[in-house]
Parts: C-alpha cells; structure tokens; sequence
C-alpha cells in the first residue's frame, strides 16, 4: 500500500459530511473560485478544520481558473486564462472513476488538497481532473473554466461533479452520513444516489418498481443562494438526454426535476431532507420563488482568522487570545484601547494605501475619508449608484472621501463590463477633485488590503437580490462599518449609527422596487454628507465606538465557526 493510499484508508475509518461546491477557495494562488460562493465554500472548510469536524470536500480542478482580469485605459475587461500548476500545491490521488458524457466514458481522476487547521484539525479536499491521457482532447478540456463554455459544458462539469464525486468518495471507500449541495451545480449527485441506494418497492397502485426517495432525502442537505431567477441552472432534456443519458428513467427525472427543462435547483429541493437560504431575509425570498418547501436559514459568515489583517490579529491575539477559535471573544472588544484599535487601523489603511500606489500610480491620503466597493460586476450589484447625481456627488466628496473599486465582470456579462468602464469615466472626470481608482484582477489577497484598508465599507445592491453579502462581514473583522442597503446579511447585522448605516427604507419587497434608485441614492446622499463625513472628521471618539461595535456586535457573530456549528445541529445530525 502506498503512502497516499495509507493516507485515504484513515480517512475512511469514520462517517464523514461531504462537501460539494462547483468551487472552492482554499488559497489566493489557486484560482479554483470566482467569487463569493467559491470563498465561502472555503471559509467554510477552514472553520470545519478549526472545529475537527468529519468532513471532505469535492469540487472541480479549473486548471484555466476563472480568469486573469486585465483592463485597457478605458476600463474595458479583457480576460486570460489563470494557468496554474496544481502538482505545486496538491497531490494526484491513484483513483479513479468513470462517467458517461455524450456516450463516451470520461475518466476522472481526483487531487487531495489538505485544509489544515492550528487546532489539529483538517478537511482533505477532492479536486476533480479529466486532464488525462485517457480522455478525448474535448474530454480532457471539461474541467479546464470554472463556469466557461456553453450550457453543454456547464452540464458536463455538473456531471462530473456530482456524479463523478459520488463514485469517487464511493471507490476511496468512504461512508457518507450527508451529502451538502452548495448550491445547485452539484445536485446530480442525488441521482448517482437514487442508483446506488435504489431499493425495490411494490407500489401497492400498479405493482411496479419505482426509485427510494426517502433514502437519498435523508442523506442530502442543500443550501440555495442565490434569489435570481436566471441564476438556477436549467437544462433543455433533449441535451441532457445526449450528453447526460438516461441515469434514471425520464419520467422520474421530470417529476423530480421539472417537465420541461432540468431544473438543477428543484432537483435539489426535491431530494434533501434539509434546505436552507444563507441569511434570513433569502430564507423568505427562496420560501417566495419556491412556494411548497420548507426552506430555513442559516445566515453566512466568514472564517474570522483568514479575514482579519496582520495588525488587528497582534492586537485581538494581545487583548482576546484564543478569538481565532473562538470568535464569540470579539464581544469584549471593549478591552482594546480607543488608541490601540485606531492605531491598527490606520497601519492596515496605508498599507492598502501604498498597494494602489504600486498597483496604479495614484497617491492616496492616510487623512481622508475612504470607502471600498469590491465585488462581482454586475448590474443589480449597482456599483455606480453614487454617482446618479453627479454635480452633487461632487459637492458632497471633493476633498473629503476617495474611492477604491475593485472586481471583475463574467466575460459574456456585457452590461456588468460597460459598468467596470463607467467607473472609469467617473476616475477620469473627477481626477484632481476625488480620487478613484479601480483595481484590476480582484482576488482573496486584494480583497484582504481593501476590506481591512478602507474606513467605510459600501454595498448598494438591487434588493432584496443580495442572497447574503459576507464581503461586509470581512470589514467587520477588521473594525470597518458598512453602509450598505438593508438586505441579505446587512438587515440582521445593522443598527443605525452604531455597527454602522442603511442606504434606503427598509427591507419589505420580495420583488425590486421601481424608484430603487432614485430613493436610494438619495440617502445615500444624505448620509453621507451629514452624518458619516463629519463623523469621521469631527468625532473621533464616536468613530472609534462604531468600529468597536462593528466588532462586538457583527464579528462576533457573522462568523463560519457559528455557521458550522448550526449546520451540525440542525442539518448533519436530523
């Protein structure tokens, strides 16, 4: 027996919950995610590690990443593959399995990448590869981009994922108490299930033989995140039937799936025991777009050591030893000095200071008012709201705050690239009077310097389409206040003009608002002018207060470790 293979046979000496994610961020360098689900998969792990929980993960090995971000002078995204050598960060495993595709057996072979935590803990993770000289060159190319290609393709990494990550955990001999569906992409694997676990039942109607449901529901756990319509995947069946085939009869598929097209999120419904949003507020839109499921919430978080900066680690480690692990600590941040708190802020605010002077030639002021907008360029994200009046932006800002941007458009999003472009317009005219910058090829590593660097941290989505937005969070972490739009996480950890400000009345639509943009701007407006920027420039005392509760009252909270262990009790265990 090989040393690896030693290695798997411990791993299988007791049940474990195994993870699906489409993708997972595990390190800055391996460019396996694209955004928010991809790094909460990976919070996730880290916090299950910290917590020795029995867990795997399974994923797919983009060897091409998502992509490399580059931006000509107009602000125009031109995308790169984000070629990485995975041998330099993981080890091939001697598994592997067989899927079909298009009546082709494709071979999959798995990598193991271990999580490991301080505590002694550690989740191994599966990276799935059809790279091999086994597979057709189309064959070996289906695990290449993380959500590239056409709808065919999406398909065939799904296939991969959840079918091939069921056989694989099945061939490295595992026991699997659950199975937790990060989101659709991974909800084949409920039929791989419905084969493996079939047991024939007399149906005492018509005497024939039908599929177990109840077994698979009662290993599955699915978690939906997102309340956009167009974000569920869907499959016409004339294309699953040719690339997919008949894993089970048809007709099953489509009473589980829905009549006309696979539906990957109702798949999902269909066949878990347990179904969650990630913040109370998307338990009660998911409830609205899927009426007849009973849908809970466990709001996110984030893993409280890999999202707070060098500087506030020395000074929780000095005044809250043992917060990493236990987070509930940041409730006494009252211990911390108003100096000491100020004072490692503004170290983590130039060194994102001197990043942008590296990155963009543009020189930053430690002295004035920053705010930070970093995440996925799309349109209902609303990244240009502040500039809906743009005489009175000036009014409001010039001399008095600056600007970072950062994130990157899906590369057939064209409305969310001409938005990164709009950015760059307002750079442009504005230059001289408020300084913006927008920094390009936004990862784990930028996002750490932006949401630690700034003093405000702001979030204008369309609501209620914000499913959690744990970016906020991450500024928590580091004493950085939100001002954010009451929606997604933001409504449970908000307190007006103490963990920080609403931008617009309160959460009550299950559908956007017609005049969301004119009411939302306006606040926004009027906050900041009169009641964020003289906070800032004449209260100190009240400032250093509001990053103190933005710790004590949302860091303490908004954390993985306090996910994770609701996810035990009230999904691993029923």
């Amino acid at each position: 027996m090989t040393e690896i293979e030693t290695v798997v046979l411990e791993l299988t000496r007791e049940p474990k919950i195994a993870y699906f994610s489409m993708e997972i961020g595990v390190h800055n360098d391996i460019p396996t995610y694209s955004g928010g689900l991809g790094v909460l998969a990976g919070d996730t792990i880290r916090s299950a590690a910290d917590l020795k929980l029995p867990m795997v993960a399974v994923t797919i090995l983009t060897k091409k990443g998502y992509f490399t971000q580059d931006m000509d002078d107009t602000g125009w995204q031109t995308e790169y593959p984000a070629v990485w050598d995975p041998a330099a960060y993981m080890q091939a495993l001697p598994y592997r399995v067989v899927v079909q595709v298009e009546g082709r057996d494709v071979v999959v072979q798995a990598w193991i990448y271990n999580v490991q935590s301080l505590t002694g803990g550690s989740v191994p993770v599966f990276f799935l590869d059809t790279d091999l000289p086994a597979n057709s060159p189309a064959d070996r190319e289906i695990t290449a981009s993380l959500y590239g290609g056409d709808l065919a393709y999406r398909l065939k990494q799904e296939i991969v994922l959840g079918i091939g990550g069921v056989r694989l955990l099945h061939e490295m001999g595992f026991e699997i108490r659950k199975y937790h569906m990060n989101e659709g992409h991974a909800s084949l694997l409920t039929l791989e299930l419905l084969n493996r676990l079939k047991k024939p039942i007399e149906d005492v109607w018509d005497e024939k033989l039908v599929w177990d449901r109840r077994s698979v529901k009662n290993l599955c756990v699915f978690t939906t995140h997102t309340p956009v319509e167009a974000g569920h995947d869907k499959f016409p069946y004339d294309m699953v039937a040719r690339v997919m085939g008949e894993i089970i009869p048809t007709a099953t598929l489509q009473d589980l799936a829905g009549k006309d097209k696979l539906n990957m999120t109702l798949l999902a419904l269909n066949l878990s025991r347990y179904i969650n949003g990630v913040a109370k507020k998307h338990g009660e839109v998911s409830q609205s777009m899927f009426p007849g499921y009973v849908i809970h919430a466990i709001t996110n978080g984030v893993h409280s050591f890999t999202w707070t900066c060098d500087h506030f680690k020395r000074l929780y480690d000095e005044y809250l030893p043992g917060w990493a692990n236990e987070p509930e600590l940041f409730v006494r941040v009252g211990r911390i000095p108003d100096e000491r708190l100020w004072d490692a802020h503004m170290k983590a605010k130039n060194d994102l200071i001197a990043y942008i002077r590296e990155k963009t030639g543009s020189e930053f002021s430690p002295d004035i008012l920053t705010i930070g907008f970093a995440r996925r360029a799309t349109a209902y994200k609303r990244a240009d709201l502040l500039f809906r009046d743009l005489e009175r932006f000036e009014k409001i800002g010039a001399g008095r705050i600056q600007l970072v941007y950062a994130g990157k458009a899906h590369p057939k999003d064209e409305q969310g690239k001409r938005l990164i472009q709009n950015i760059f317009k307002y750079r442009d005219r504005f230059k001289g009077r408020i300084n913006i910058v927008y920094l390009k090829n936004y990862n784990m590593s930028t996002a750490l310097k932006i949401v630690s660097g700034v003093d405000i941290w702001m979030n204008t989505p369309l609501r209620p389409l914000e499913a959690s937005g744990t970016s906020g969070m991450k500024a928590t972490h580091n004493g950085v206040m939100n001002f954010s739009v009451l929606d997604g996480w933001w409504i449970e950890g908000h307190i007006e003009g103490f963990t920080g400000w609403s931008i617009g009345p309160a959460p009550q639509e299950l559908t956007p608002g017609a005049d969301a943009d004119s009411r939302d701007s306006e606040d926004l407006y009027h906050k900041l002018e009169n009641i964020i920027i003289p906070a800032y420039y004449d209260d100190r005392h009240t400032w250093v207060r509001m990053m103190q509760n933005a710790i004590g009252k949302n860091a303490y909270y908004f954390n993985t470790h306090r996910m994770m262990r609701r996810y035990v009790t009230e999904a691993y265990l029923r």
